[in-house]
């Protein structure tokens, strides 16, 4: 049967969305430019207040006690400022995923081991239901670790007196998914809705780049992240990842 070349209109879509990779690609790479510019500035402004603090370690009149929470105070936005760029430079790279057939339940089962005793020292159960006939995905083990223990955290967060994090794989018709549910304190319609929002946070302090970069790095996965939860009750991030023809085959 002799190959369709392609149309005027695929070979100009084609083209829009390159173009519009090109785009993000340069605005990414003068981002993180930006931002390396203004974090050597900020890291002296830091160090010279530490030296500061240093000399006035012996401080006695109530000036110099005044003088010196508030170069404890420029201090410490200094280091806040530089926690939330290194955040910023982790959620505008331009990502170029080694991918390569793995085991989904595998990797969860490390970073699960890994969280374990963070969770016992938080009051944490979890609880493991991982489909035993899950078919291999294609994955970035480093990115998509960092995606997977920044749900795990998130969740652990949203149960500050304890409780119970249910981790289960399934599988579908050319994708598996990742269901992480929790029984925390839950979000509203709103609050939902925006966790992914870049800049978005309800924790004090924090950078709202978190979920963000996490959805990033699922969907250059070619998988896509939703939420649902309810106040009170838990929320419920399920991750789903595309199986290619090939590995369903194998499995």
């Amino acid at each position: 049967m002799p190959h369709n070349p392609p149309t005027a209109s695929t070979e100009q879509t084609s083209q829009a969305v390159q173009r519009l990779m090109d785009q993000y690609t340069e605005i990414a790479r003068l981002a993180g430019a930006l931002a390396h510019e203004i974090k050597n500035p900020l890291s002296t402004i830091r160090l010279n207040m530490e030296l500061l603090a240093e000399d006035m370690e012996e401080t006695e009149t109530p000036a110099q006690k005044r003088a010196l929470k508030r170069i404890d105070l420029t201090r410490r936005e200094c280091q806040r400022l530089q926690d939330l760029l290194d955040d910023f430079l982790n959620f505008a790279k331009v990502r170029h995923l080694d991918l390569r057939p793995t085991d989904l339940n595998a990797e969860i089962d490390e970073a699960l081991e890994f969280f374990e005793p963070e969770a016992r020292e938080a009051g944490v159960e979890i609880v493991r239901y991982l489909d035993p006939d899950l078919p291999r995905v294609m994955l970035d083990r480093e990115a998509f670790r960092s995606a997977l223990l920044n749900l795990i955290l998130n969740a652990k967060q949203a149960m500050p007196g304890g409780g119970q994090l249910v981790v289960r794989t399934t599988a579908s018709k050319g994708n598996v998914a990742l269901l992480l549910i929790d029984t925390g304190c839950g979000m509203d319609d709103r609050t939902a809705a925006q966790m992914f929002d870049a800049f978005f946070s309800t924790k004090p302090g924090g950078s709202g780049l978190g979920l963000p970069t996490t959805a990033k790095i699922i969907e250059a996965h070619g998988g896509r992240i939703t939420v649902q939860s309810e106040v009170g009750r838990g929320t419920q991030f399920t991750v789903e990842l595309p199986v290619p023809a090939r590995l369903s085959q194998e499995t």
